[in-house]
């Protein structure tokens, strides 16, 4: 019984100090699983047409597709560029230009950051030391969030002895099946 009531308490004030960090890593998770098809943290504000001359595929490079960016204004930061499906693609830090390599006809998108979803969407990809060592505990907190939540029913039919390990290792299995399948 004191375990149980141990765990629950390291459970629950484990929980409510990083409940802030909890919604908005499974906010901005959600949002980046999606950024193939959209840009989630990037609205547009901006389209506008063009037409240049391209030179033959062979010579479309990184280094051609930042004088074309500068050439038609673009003075952010270029990301990287590909030539794909007859279509020239460059993305910068606040544009995309697609090209098609045919006709030359395209258009430049602009973009300003998505207030908030932004931020939010930075906590994933932030590489400062001290944002790591505050992710490493916060993950070691989960760990221990994940083992008092198993402590804190001792026993009875929805203990995790009689039914939640059933349930933790559907919720191992399934996503090693998704990683074997899809990797």
């Amino acid at each position: 019984m004191a375990t149980s009531l141990k765990a629950r308490n390291i459970h629950r004030d484990l929980g409510y100090f990083y409940i802030g960090l909890i919604i908005s890593f499974a906010f901005s998770g959600i949002l980046m699983n999606h950024r193939d098809s959209w840009h989630p943290e990037k609205y547009t504000i901006e389209t506008k047409a063009i037409e240049v001359k391209l030179p033959s595929e062979d010579k479309i490079n990184d280094s051609f597709a930042d004088s074309l960016g500068k050439a038609l204004g673009i003075d952010d930061k270029i990301r990287r560029s590909k030539v794909d499906e007859g279509k020239f693609k460059i993305s910068f830090e606040k544009h995309d230009l697609e090209i098609d390599t045919k006709t030359g006809k395209g258009e430049i998108v602009s973009y300003i950051k998505t207030p908030v979803i932004s931020q939010m969407m930075k906590l994933h990809k932030n590489t400062s030391n001290w944002w790591i060592y505050y992710g490493d505990i916060f993950g070691i907190s989960l760990i221990v969030i994940a083992i008092t939540g198993t402590l804190m029913i001792p026993a009875g039919k929805f203990s995790f002895k009689k039914r939640g390990w059933k349930l933790a290792i559907a919720g191992i299995i399934f996503p090693l099946i998704v990683l074997f399948l899809l990797g």
